[in-house]
Order: C-alpha cells, then structure tokens, then sequence
C-alpha cells in the first residue's frame, strides 16, 4: 500500500483552492448557524469540546480541523442530520456501475465449450 504522511495530505488539501474554499464556505455557515442561535463563542466551544482558537480556525476553515469536530459542531447546532446529505447522490458512481452491469462480456474459449 502506498502511505502518505499527514504532512503530504495536508499539502495535497493546501495545494487545491477548490477544497479550501469548500471548507472556507463551510465553516462560514457554521459561523453564521452559531450566531443565529446566540450561542457565544466561548460557550459553543465549550460545547463542541474545543478551545476557543480551535473553534475560530473552524470557522475560517483551517482544513487541519478534523471531520469529526465540524460533527460535533453541527450536533450542538442541531444540524447533524444534515451530514447525511453529503455524498448522498452518487449519481456517477451509479452511471459507472450500470455501464459495468450492461457491458457485454466477452466470452472465453473455455466458457464457449461449456455451452
């Protein structure tokens, strides 16, 4: 298997300025979703299970912040389900697999005798 460092990943994440909008707009809404509910950042911190600077790295989207602190950001914002659109529609993962289940398979010589 070929193994890459934490340190190249994070390159690869930091070399691409599509992803790092993504997290940038992302962890703006989060920003936003805190403020509407007049959560303060300390306490939301608190209730995320971060620091405060943590907390704001998140929210500009530092992409070293791991998936499962934006989770728990969303639970305490009470937007965990919406985890579960994302990915959801794999609409080229299921035009890929059609077009493998509809190729025809060429026959071999040793399954031409079997018939």
């Amino acid at each position: 298997l070929h193994r890459v460092d934490r340190r190249q990943r994070q390159m690869c994440i930091r070399d691409s300025p599509t992803v790092l909008k993504q997290l940038a707009l992302f962890g703006e809404r989060v920003r936003l979703a805190r403020a509407r509910r007049g959560l303060r950042t300390e306490l939301f911190a608190e209730r995320v299970g971060v620091s405060r600077e943590t907390l704001r790295r998140m929210e500009k989207g530092d992409p070293t912040i791991a998936i499962g602190t934006y989770l728990r950001a969303l639970r305490v914002l009470g937007l965990d389900k919406d985890i579960d659109l994302l990915a959801a529609d794999d609409e080229l993962g299921r035009k890929l697999q059609d077009l493998a289940i509809t190729k025809p398979r060429l026959r071999t010589a040793a399954s031409a005798f079997r018939n």
